[in-house]
């Protein structure tokens, strides 16, 4: 943010703010298949950090689905699927655009490594 508090149009295409790198399987009792990798690019954080946008990247593998959060998707590149509980599956891939809503229970099963653009507000 400038000075004067104005707010700055977040320009995705610009350098990120802060990027991190993590092996799912760090965290114990999340991943399910594979041996899924994320890469996170953070373009904005909020003051109170509850919202953030980026891009992030993920290796093949399946994991539960975080919680507490409002999580829009917008798919650049690769394959994957949304599994809910009751084993609803929906599928995309490159161009397609969604929200996962706070109370969503289920899985993140990517099949082919994947890019998108997130906006997350956490709820917790």
């Amino acid at each position: 943010m400038r000075e004067d508090k104005t707010p700055e149009v977040v320009d995705f295409g610009q350098s990120p703010k802060e990027t991190s790198r993590r092996c799912l399987a760090d965290l114990p009792g999340r991943v399910v298949e594979g041996d899924p990798r994320h890469e996170t690019n953070l373009h904005f954080r909020s003051e109170d950090g509850a919202l953030i946008a980026g891009s992030w990247t993920s290796t093949p593998g399946r994991w539960h689905a975080f919680t507490d959060r409002d999580e829009f998707c917008h798919i650049l590149s690769g394959r994957g699927a949304l599994i809910s509980q009751d084993g609803t599956r929906m599928e995309f891939g490159s161009g397609s655009s969604f929200l996962i809503p706070d109370g969503f229970r289920g899985f993140w099963e990517i099949t082919e490594t994947t890019t998108k653009h997130f906006v997350i507000r956490d709820r917790a």
